[in-house]
């Protein structure tokens, strides 16, 4: 690992937070006890500097599923299928929280997994919000390391590309290896409103991608990413309480549509996320 990468990882993370949104990380912490290892603040609050009204994105760090969960079923859930997402609200904010293990989060952050969504997630900018002691913040950190490395091998570089455009187009190509509600130029929009911060990591980041890393595969990430994207949408029926609700908020807030739910489909979440799939990409929603 690149300790001039790391340093940087470092000191992104460890920069302060909205005094409430380390509260809410804090009580994330609290619901799954001393499992928790760390709560980790990323995504469109963080870059927009906002939380009034919106929907404030984290993911929780645990020791272990087994001693997260007091229903062995989710336990297995977040085993099987990573990560579980839950909804929280604190304090008159709103949120959702991704659970995955430590072992979990270093293996998704780094080059053994095609799947591109903890990757391309924290190779963006994010925070520690909360963390019980330095040795699970180091692990964080080292987990987080190997995010920017991963997004940059996996798109390869083309002649005589300009670093700020190797990650937009890096960007670009996770956004098509997911199911995205996000209007076209999104993944370039990331880079350019925090340009300086991208620079900063261009040459650290190139100097940590591992010899043995290679790029392409974007057809199988993009077959697989899809599929694992309905998978989720599917399962997040069973642990997200108000996910149908939740899924067409997001996708009307970020693509601009005004899709609203049957009565029937909000008495039927799976189903209704299941079958909403279709509909939206043929109307270009998601993509």
């Amino acid at each position: 690992m690149s300790e001039k990468l790391r340093n940087l990882v470092a000191e992104e993370l460890s920069q302060p937070v909205d005094p409430r949104v380390a509260a809410m990380a804090e009580a994330i912490a609290a619901q799954h006890g001393t499992a928790s290892r760390a709560v980790l603040f990323y995504g469109s609050c963080l870059r927009e500097k906002k939380v009034d009204g919106l929907m404030l994105d984290f993911y929780l760090i645990v020791s272990n599923y087994d001693e997260a969960y007091d229903k062995r079923w989710l336990a297995k859930a977040n085993a099987l299928i990573p990560p579980n997402v839950f909804p929280f609200q604190h304090d008159g904010l709103a949120a959702k929280y991704a659970v995955l293990s430590e072992a979990d989060f270093h293996r998704l952050n780094g080059p053994e997994t095609r799947n591109v969504s903890v990757w391309a997630r924290f190779a963006q900018p994010s925070r520690i919000a909360w963390a019980p002691d330095e040795s699970a913040r180091a692990r964080a950190i080292d987990a987080v390391s190997r995010a920017a490395p991963t997004l940059l091998a996996a798109a390869g570089r083309q002649d005589g590309e300009e670093p700020l455009d190797w990650w937009r187009r890096a960007f670009a190509l996770t956004y098509s290896a997911e199911l995205r509600a996000e209007r076209k130029g999104r993944s370039g929009s990331v880079v350019d409103a925090d340009a300086d911060r991208y620079r900063r990591f261009s040459g650290p980041a190139i100097a940590a991608i591992s010899p043995s890393a290679s790029g392409g595969q974007w057809r199988r990430r993009r077959a697989e990413g899809k599929m694992l994207s309905v998978i989720r949408l599917a399962k997040a029926s069973a642990t997200y309480a108000g996910g149908a609700e939740y899924i067409v908020w997001k996708i009307n807030r970020h693509a601009g549509t005004s899709i609203e739910l049957t009565p029937w489909q909000k008495r039927h979440p799976l189903l209704a996320a299941i079958s909403l799939v279709p509909r939206l990409l043929r109307s270009g929603a998601i993509r």
